[in-house]
């Protein structure tokens, strides 16, 4: 699967045009999913100096993306047909309705296939059945 990970705000705090402190987990999420054969790509508001910033920093947490900003490494601008929509099957981002879940629910969608409305329909289920199991104390 090609999945667009946003920067600011999705792997980092906000904080732009400065980096902001790590998002917990983001990382070595994002890594793990590379693990598992998923390519990601950079997809951000940032350009020229700032998205080599971007870059750098999680090359030196050792998260090499696909390609940054583009379909794949060698697209230029110029190429016949290039489009600034990225043609991914999934995009990570915190401006989507809703914000962003925690990366571990983001991890669970993406490894078991299912949808935040699954996961949220799940949690409910599994609150409601230990509500039923609690025994009160007498005391």
């Amino acid at each position: 699967m090609t999945i667009a990970v946003d920067f600011d705000g999705t792997i980092v705090e906000h904080r732009y045009p400065r980096i902001g402190e790590e998002i917990p987990f983001a990382v070595e999420t994002l890594k793990l999913l590379q693990q598992e054969k998923h390519r990601l790509i950079l997809w951000s508001v940032r350009e020229g100096e700032l998205l080599e910033e971007a870059v750098e920093w999680c090359r030196a947490r050792g998260l090499e993306f696909y390609a940054a900003n583009k379909d794949y490494p060698e697209e230029e601008r110029d190429h016949q047909g290039f489009s600034r929509k990225l043609k991914a099957d999934l995009f990570i981002d915190d401006r989507n309705v809703g914000g962003i879940p925690d990366w571990g629910i983001i991890y669970e969608m993406i490894k078991e296939k299912k949808t935040f409305a699954d996961i949220y329909s799940q949690q409910r289920e599994e609150n409601s059945s230990q509500k039923k199991k609690r025994k009160w104390l007498p005391f």
